[in-house]
């Protein structure tokens, strides 16, 4: 029995399909990388359920508990996945590099494996229409004390040109030039003050300023290849510069960027609160039990941003739609 679980396939899920009664709805197992991917896939999928089919999202192997995306890959690389079993991968580069490794061509040619288009699930969780309310939900506090979808855009539009670099780089397989790791040290924030929140822009913009300058010198002759791959990016592919946050790795900008950010503001619409409630406060009785109440209303960053569905209105998100609805039409 664990032999003919390891070797399940498509042909094997559709076989099952056929032996059910005429009536019972279509069952298409969909592979993911990990525990955090089950709930995304599922606000993807289930869209896509009806009378006729339904989706069942699962880990890669029940018994090894692996992880990862190669190992949800192994699927494709043994020709198992097809129209009654797909995988569900998070973008990675992958996406962006169009073919330049071997994962990134099962990812981005076979019909039957679907990706963030972002870089992973990470990213769509911070996207940036969606921050103020995660503050909201986290401080009960609706006072705007930064543009955070102008910040975001700002931000993006200045590691754009160096995230071009980056995808020229993996392109080439000469990413060891100019890692992810790499990258990700030059567009570090280094630090976020609520007080004057731009000028970390301006301390970012210096730092790719001076690695761009040095990455041409390095390459006196990539103007043509870059110039044509920036091009390529955002007509082609969907990356505008001022949604660079999309397709950064996930981990980074969750982490280093949205993170630190959203934790100062919502500090501080956290004191305003309080303020506000000592203020108003006839006793002190009255002060202590409306504090403690508040407190105990407030909740964690990290989870609210875990559970933010708005990436729903983003591009990225469509496009996952698009995708599942051309497979659901071979």
């Amino acid at each position: 029995m664990k032999r003919l679980k390891e070797n399940i396939s498509s042909k094997y899920v559709e076989a099952a399909n056929r032996l059910r009664s005429k009536t019972a709805r279509r069952r298409i197992v969909a592979y993911v990388e990990s525990y955090d991917d089950v709930f995304f896939w599922r606000t993807v999928l289930s869209r896509f359920e009806n009378e006729t089919r339904y989706f069942e999202v699962l880990l890669p192997s029940t018994r090894t508990l692996e992880r990862g995306k190669k190992s949800a890959l192994m699927r494709v690389l043994e020709e198992r996945v097809g129209r009654d079993m797909i995988a569900c991968v998070d973008a990675d580069y992958d996406y962006l590099i169009q073919g330049a490794s071997e994962t990134s061509r099962k990812v981005v040619s076979n019909p039957y494996v679907f990706h963030t288009f972002a870089y992973s699930i990470e990213n769509l969780q911070c996207y940036a229409p969606s921050l103020h309310n995660v503050c909201v939900a986290v401080t009960l506090n609706d006072s705007q004390l930064i543009d955070l979808v102008e910040f975001m855009r700002q931000y993006s539009t200045t590691i754009f040109p160096l995230f071009v670099w980056s995808i020229w780089h993996y392109r080439r397989s000469i990413y060891n030039e100019f890692t992810i790791t790499d990258f990700n040290h030059v567009i570090d924030m280094g630090g976020f003050n609520l007080r004057n929140p731009f000028a970390t822009i301006f301390n970012v913009r210096r730092k790719v300023a001076r690695r761009i300058a040095m990455l041409q010198r390095r390459h006196p002759d990539a103007k043509e290849s870059y110039l044509r791959l920036k091009k390529e990016l955002i007509t082609e592919l969907g990356v505008t510069p001022a949604d660079t946050y999309l397709y950064i790795q996930g981990h980074h900008l969750f982490d280093k960027v949205v993170m630190p950010i959203l934790g100062k503001i919502c500090s501080q619409l956290i004191r305003e609160r309080e303020m506000e409630i000592r203020r108003q406060s006839i006793h002190k009785t009255q002060m202590r039990n409306e504090l403690s109440c508040y407190s105990h209303s407030t909740q964690d960053i990290e989870q609210m941003l875990k559970k933010n569905l708005s990436y729903v209105m983003s591009e990225p998100f469509r496009r996952i739609l698009q995708s599942v609805e051309e497979y659901l039409a071979l």
